[in-house]
């Protein structure tokens, strides 16, 4: 078992702004820096706002914004109170954000300037308070007031977020996260990665997203580690500097990003020279290169990099390969809203490419029904760190827990001898082939994004038929038939009949795709990058 420090946030914070009061806390690349006690401070002037405006023990406080130290301090001020966050993705849309307001029964709001026009009138009038997350100014007070109770001692049961998840197949569902989720999940993930005092975590994920809140916020807090955040979007040309300057020793990060870099950078210098190209073709030179490439990008990175954590999806087979051999201290994890996150994951001494790790300790995973043949299930988990349910849906709360009280991920995976989880795809996701093969989408759909020429991909099945919806790079295509006299409509007919033979030369007989299909726009994403799946079925 692990062993468990705080079973509240609230002992958490105060343990940890009393023993770190002197370190450096939060900061905003290029501007101000707090150190734990600063912070301390802040905290303390949005709790007596909270109070004077009646904000009470369990009301729901929305948190809306980009990652900035008063995200942090407005998450810290609410769970103190004693009522309950509500972090809101920042990439949700204004209906989605009104929807939240409405169904959380939210009394106030933490908003920051970006995201005010998303507020409705209606919103603004059934929220009691209105406060700009910039600079903690009141935009709407409460008139009629209520003394709250400053001094909260939570149970480790009570709920202390309500996270409003962006699934790809469905409406946001509000996850209950009681104080002991969070904080046995803190817990658990001591064997993954030794956070110290020293550490300076870079922050590019969404704070509101529960991987980046809970493993990028709450625990390098926990250990007196700094956080630093970013206000521009992390594209390469903003993150480079910034690496080079303040070296952090810890990022969390999405397949995406670590994907876009392997194929804009590394992979179009590897095929800038003919001869270079050559000796990565064969494996003993693909390795060599792929360890002095490694070597570059650990300096790119800042050169202290030992812990780059991956999350929120599947990474590229291909782009795995090359950083389990170019060294890079990358890990992979895997979890969900629901259970806070992590409930499989590795060290970066552990890893073993395209699985998740085994199970945390403290989790129990099992397979439900596993296929006799291949061992491949619906992945069912148990746990300290499992939602309480989903706020105000019995109905979704039921469903998500089997009979005998497992938490059903409706993730399909299998497990090898070592017991490392391997992921297959969602439940929701699996096609069922001719001859009844299970045929996972998502593993085409990375044989089809390795093309250098695509830019996303999406599987179905249409008529008994593999069909791929391809967004293809126009920019690289213009370059690659730039002496073809076609048009561009004729040239990408071309690229789809290389495209299929490309795929099906390398998948399956059954997983073999008959028709490639345009994506001309950009396909609709959750704010972990992942297609909304169900907007193109």
């Amino acid at each position: 078992m692990f062993e468990q420090k705080f079973s509240t946030l609230v002992e958490l914070y105060d343990n940890s702004v009393c023993k770190y009061s002197g370190n450096e806390c939060f900061s905003v690349y290029g501007k101000e820096k707090l150190t734990f006690h600063d912070f301390s401070l802040r905290v303390d002037h949005l709790r007596n706002i909270l109070s004077e405006n009646g904000i009470n023990l369990e009301d729901k406080v929305i948190l809306l914004g980009q990652n900035m130290p008063n995200w942090s301090a407005g998450y810290f001020a609410t769970v103190k109170s004693g009522s309950v966050i509500v972090p809101v993705l920042p990439d949700f849309s204004e209906d989605e954000v009104n929807g939240i307001i409405s169904h959380s029964d939210a009394k106030a709001i933490i908003i920051s300037k970006r995201q005010l026009k998303k507020l409705s009138e209606e919103s603004r009038e059934k929220l009691d308070v209105i406060i700009l997350m910039d600079d903690l100014s009141l935009i709407k007070r409460c008139n009629n007031k209520s003394a709250s109770k400053k001094d909260y001692i939570p149970a480790s049961d009570d709920i202390a977020a309500i996270i409003y998840t962006s699934g790809t197949t469905s409406k946001p569902k509000g996850v209950m996260l009681t104080h002991n989720n969070l904080c046995s999940q803190l817990a658990m993930v001591e064997d993954l990665h030794k956070v110290v005092a020293d550490d300076v975590f870079l922050s590019i994920l969404p704070l509101s997203h529960t991987y980046e809140c809970s493993l990028g916020m709450l625990l390098p807090f926990m250990h007196g580690a700094s956080v630093v955040y970013i206000e521009k979007p992390p594209t390469a040309n903003i993150l480079l500097p910034i690496l080079k300057e303040i070296r952090p020793t810890t990022i969390l990060s999405v397949p995406l990003i670590i994907e876009k870099i392997y194929k804009n950078k590394i992979l179009a210098q590897i095929n800038e020279k003919s001869l270079i190209r050559k000796i990565y073709s064969t494996k003993s030179g693909r390795k060599l290169l792929n360890k002095i490439l490694g070597i570059k990008l650990k300096q790119t990175f800042g050169g202290r990099v030992r812990f780059f954590g991956i999350g929120g999806s599947k990474l590229d087979p291909i782009v795995e390969r090359f950083l389990y051999e170019a060294e890079f201290p990358y890990a992979i994890g895997y979890g969900l809203t629901e259970t806070a996150p992590l409930i499989a994951g590795v060290s970066t001494s552990t890893v073993k490419i395209q699985s998740t790790g085994p199970q945390l300790k403290g989790v129990e995973l099992r397979i439900l029904n596993p296929n006799p043949q291949t061992g491949e299930g619906e992945i069912i988990a148990k746990g300290p760190n499992i939602m309480a349910g989903y706020y105000k849906n019995e109905e979704a709360t039921k469903e998500a827990f089997t009979e005998d009280g497992w938490f059903r991920t409706k993730d399909l995976g299998v497990f090898d001898k070592k017991g490392y989880l391997y992921i297959k795809g969602r439940l929701g996701n699996m096609i069922l082939g001719a001859s009844g093969e299970n045929i996972y989408p998502e593993e085409i759909e990375h044989v089809i994004n390795g093309h250098s020429m695509v830019v996303d991909s999406l599987v179905k099945e249409e008529k008994g038929k593999l069909v791929a919806l391809v967004q293809f790079n126009k920019e690289e295509l213009e370059k690659k038939y730039d002496s073809m006299k076609d048009s561009l409509e004729q040239k990408i007919e071309t690229l789809k009949l290389e495209l299929m033979h490309y795929v099906n030369s390398k998948v399956n007989r059954f997983s073999r795709i008959s028709l490639v299909v345009e994506q001309a726009n950009t396909f609709e994403k959750t704010p972990t990058h992942k297609i909304k799946r169900f907007l193109y079925q």
